[in-house]
């Protein structure tokens, strides 16, 4: 991949990694970038590294610009390792004046690599340092993801190198947002958002308020993943603007897990009842839909109804994970249902309520719970449970 000159003296210097299929429980179909960015001015200065396996990429695109000897900065946005893992290696080739971090940064960068020894230079929140004919400017983003996060904001080329925010997991030989298919970009964008942000969605509020109050000019948005906004960076963040008020469609899901199908019986006659309404209706079995690509459904889902058959007095794993991670992202302003088949016991339904009470979704209806196998009049009840569900998605909007 060649290196990009994105500004006038700003480079793309980063690494494609067209083979990651798992990004700590969230699949990567489409592989990731690790985005680095080299500016030259009276400082040189380089934005983040790459990850440790991929540090030779990231060195022979910089030997393409200038000597690595001579970059004098180094900012680490943020300590992750698929950013930060060959810093230890990058530190010791340049030996650099200053490694630009914030507070929790330092804090992250010596629980991680214990080298007291680096030249660490602080940032303060709202700091500018020139470098020449230009300054960045750092904006502490605490917990987007990471508590050392931060962007960089380089005023006079109205560029904001945003770290983990706007960015997709999405391999390409493009770089730009007006070079790639529009429906896989925002689709990425969206899963990112959905399986990485979630959790985080009033602290992405509150910093596109104080965007917004500060008056800041955005003409390009480069994050550390995936694709650089260059024609329209006002999509992401009108995007953002929508997914971290959890904003719900016409849409609902229904999500199961089946044992000898009686549930997923139920989960037919739930979707039928809730089309009935005039509104759009997904089934995802859990057993061929991975958790990361039903989150990125739950998304703008206004609804959700959760099916499983009880195991054990419990879920089935494949249930009891899903939720276990839907609960630690934290998706609200849904309504929910619950229901499953079950032999003796049928504890799943009122454990699904209680995930989903604890997330906050408006429970329309206690459950519903059928013995073994459902005949007519028990189909005709999930018929009736997805159109009570389809009338409060239709009424809510």
């Amino acid at each position: 991949m060649e290196v990009k000159e994105i500004k006038k003296d700003i480079f793309w210097v980063g690494a494609v990694d067209w083979t990651v299929r798992d990004f700590h429980g969230y699949s990567t179909y489409r592989g990731t970038t690790y985005n680095s960015y080299l500016m030259l001015d009276d400082k040189k200065v380089l934005f983040d590294t790459v990850k440790k396996n991929m540090k030779g990429e990231l060195i022979h695109r910089i030997r393409s610009v200038i000597d690595p000897g001579e970059i004098d900065y180094i900012v680490v946005n943020h300590v992750e390792m698929d950013h930060s893992g060959s810093l230890p290696e990058i530190i010791e080739l340049v030996q650099p004046e200053k490694v630009i971090c914030s507070q929790m940064g330092k804090k992250a960068l010596l629980d991680h690599f214990h080298r007291e020894d680096w030249p660490y230079h602080v940032a303060g929140p709202g700091e500018s340092v020139s470098v020449g004919n230009r300054t960045i400017t750092f904006l502490e983003t605490r917990m987007l993801h990471w508590p050392d996060s931060m962007f960089s904001y380089i005023p006079e080329e109205k560029l904001l190198i945003s770290s983990d925010a706007f960015g997709e997991h999405l391999a390409s030989t493009e770089r730009f947002d007006d070079e790639i298919d529009q429906s896989v970009l925002m689709h990425e964008a969206a899963k990112y958002y959905a399986n990485i942000l979630t959790l985080y969605s009033p602290l992405v509020k509150k910093l596109l308020k104080k965007v917004g109050e500060m008056g800041i000019e955005i003409d390009m948005i480069a994050p550390d993943h995936g694709i650089i906004w260059r024609k329209d960076p006002g999509k992401i963040l009108d995007a953002y603007s929508r997914w971290c008020v959890h904003e719900g469609t016409n849409k609902a899901l229904v999500i199961y897990d089946t044992m000898w199908h009686s549930t997923e019986m139920m989960a037919k006659a739930v979707a039928d009842g809730i089309e009935s309404q005039g509104v759009s209706v997904k089934l995802l079995d859990l057993r061929v839909n991975h958790r990361s690509d039903v989150m990125t459904e739950v998304l703008d889902a206004k609804a959700v109804a959760l099916g499983c058959p009880t195991l054990n007095n419990g879920l089935l794993p494949r249930m009891a994970g899903f939720l276990m991670y839907m609960r630690g992202l934290r998706p609200t302003n849904k309504f929910g249902v619950a229901f499953g088949s079950y032999g003796w016991s049928g504890e799943a339904v009122k454990l699904m309520n209680k995930a989903m009470e604890e997330m906050k979704f408006d429970m329309i209806d206690p459950g519903l719970r059928v013995k073994y196998v459902p005949d007519h009049s028990h189909l005709k009840e999930c018929i009736e449970l997805g159109r009570k569900l389809g009338k409060a998605v239709k009424n809510s909007l």
